[in-house]
């Protein structure tokens, strides 16, 4: 079992908050690992607005200096503008301080290879070896100590990536923004002001403890009723670090993860840009999602629940577009990591060339109604592997004979167990849901 690395970076031991002691080892241990491979490599690191983040930042940066690393630190920046960056600037790492769409206690340390994409398993099982030993890590002599560069001009490299992702202008159309308060506040507005569109915005104005609160896509209620009061034709609501994104259409109807892949999918089919006309999704999408792509030609394959995940299989297959309910899209032609202000403009895009609405759009996916509880437990891992509770999912799934399904998961940063369930109405949604819930409940659950 991993000790610092869950599904989206380091985050501490068994999800504690992340202290200035571990993110020096992490500092250490990455930079034991790259000065093996050549003198003085270079890492960038960028961060969202969090408080700790500064803390943080300091803490890595000494400790990938003192292995003889080379530091350039952007300041705040999305995660997707460090994984682009990290490959275009040709560093030997990149990292990103960001805990996402969590709240402003919890950080966490995301790293990327010099090819953009995330550490493979075996890397990160390297780094945890090292970061346990890093007082046997030897400092790199005087001469040779790693120096820090600023690097805050190379936002305008990103910003420039993103505009070019499409071939006109998003003129004509008004657009909502909710930055959470986060990484996306300083770079969105900025992008689709250039793109000639008519901007409004919330969230905007972080002030280190305010990330995701009541704001983003964890709160999509607040820009959809934002949309209905100020006559927006669509909103964008991005998470605290901006690798994901949830639209909502004039009316403040919630556009997910499913059907914005599903309208990217078909757009790019007819283009002839999507290998294979496939799409990669996790566990987590809706029954309806997959009705619909079988319905207009479309093939799908199913990966765990984790953007990382969806990028392995994409990458294994070259595949096109990939991505999860909760609004992480991988647009493989233009990113190498879930990136919430390019798929915005991309859906943008679809909706001003094709001059249909984003209701529109969205209508040809039928979400079936979908329920999930959240249950913090002692020990996920035991809760996972009980036989009670296995033996009542296998009992729903049975009774919803194929019209519905059950999805039992822990989750990949928390000590929380997720019951989810898909069916035909509402309230068998909810019978079966709470009939698993309340046993995981009563036998695990934190009190």
């Amino acid at each position: 079992m991993r000790k610092y690395f869950g599904t989206d970076g380091i985050r501490g031991i068994a999800g504690e908050s992340l202290t200035a002691d571990l993110s020096f080892k992490v500092g250490k241990a990455l930079g034991k690992l790259l000065t093996e491979k050549k003198e003085h490599p270079k890492v960038v690191i960028g961060r969202d607005t969090r408080i700790s983040c500064d803390m943080i930042e300091h803490a890595l940066t000494a400790g990938l200096t003192s292995t003889g690393v080379n530091v350039m630190t952007v300041g705040t920046i999305p995660t997707p503008a460090i994984a682009y960056l990290t490959k275009t600037i040709e560093t030997d790492s990149g990292i990103m301080i960001s805990a996402s769409h969590n709240p402003y206690q919890d950080n966490g340390i995301k790293i990327f290879g010099p090819d953009g994409f995330k550490l493979t398993d075996e890397q990160e099982l390297e780094i945890e070896s090292l970061i346990d030993n890093s007082e046997q890590i030897k400092n790199a002599s005087f001469e040779k100590i790693g120096k820090v560069y600023s690097g805050n001009e190379l936002t305008q490299k990103y910003i420039q990536h993103i505009k070019q992702s499409i071939p006109g202008d998003l003129s004509n159309i008004k657009i909502a923004l909710d930055c959470a308060n986060g990484a996306t506040t300083g770079v969105a507005p900025f992008i689709f002001g250039d793109l000639e569109a008519d901007i409004e915005t919330i969230g905007c104005q972080p002030n280190g403890i305010n990330i995701n609160d009541n704001v983003g896509s964890t709160k999509i209620e607040t820009i959809s009723e934002f949309v209905k009061e100020n006559n927006v034709d669509v909103g964008f609501a991005f998470d605290g670090d901006g690798d994901r994104v949830l639209a909502v259409d004039a009316k403040g109807h919630v556009v997910d993860g499913d059907k914005i892949m599903f309208i990217l999918a078909k757009h790019l089919k007819e283009h002839g840009e999507l290998k294979d006309n496939m799409v990669v999704s996790t566990v987590m999408s809706n029954i309806g999602f997959y009705k619909a792509i079988e319905e207009n030609g479309l093939q799908s394959v199913k990966t765990a629940v984790g953007d990382r995940y969806v990028v392995e299989e994409m990458r294994k297959n070259d595949y096109s577009l990939g991505g999860e309910q909760s609004g992480h899209i991988v647009l493989m032609n233009y990113a190498t990591t879930g990136d919430g202000i390019l798929t915005a403009v991309k859906l943008a895009d679809i909706i001003k060339t094709s001059g249909k609405s984003l209701e529109e759009l969205a209508s040809e996916v039928n979400i079936y109604p979908q329920k999930l509880v959240n249950i913090k437990v002692v020990d996920k891992k035991t809760a996972m592997e009980d036989s009670e509770i296995l033996a009542e999912c296998e009992k729903v799934e049975k009774e919803l004979e194929g019209n519905g399904r059950i999805l039992l998961r822990a989750s990949g940063t928390e000590n929380l167990i997720r019951v989810m369930v898909e069916a035909s109405s509402d309230e068998l949604t909810d019978k079966y849901c709470e009939q698993v819930a309340q046993i995981v409940r009563e036998k695990f659950e934190i009190k």
